[in-house]
């Protein structure tokens, strides 16, 4: 690795998954605004975090499908009538 380039104010702060309500402490450099009180009693950062392997689909194994017929058919009654969907069914 070279040298003077990483940085060097690495902490244990709170990493917390907002859409799991779930927590776990870490190492980060990274700057927080909020402290929380972990279960061990000494107040470190709070690092908010909207994802984690804790909420993800691909890591949960319970993937959401999304209703892809209904939003084909609103899409078409909204263009349907343009000129690229014309010039579509011509060919």
């Amino acid at each position: 690795m070279r040298k003077d380039i990483h940085p060097d104010d690495y902490r244990t702060v709170i990493f917390r998954d907002i859409t799991a309500d779930k927590a776990w402490l870490g190492q980060s450099c990274a700057k927080s605004r909020d402290n929380e009180t972990w279960e061990d009693g000494k107040e470190y950062p709070l690092i908010k975090l909207e994802i984690s392997d804790q909420s993800h689909p691909f890591f949960t194994g319970k993937m959401t499908f999304v209703d892809t017929a209904g939003r084909i058919d609103k899409f078409n009654k909204k263009f349907g009538g343009s000129r690229f969907a014309k010039a579509k069914q011509e060919d």
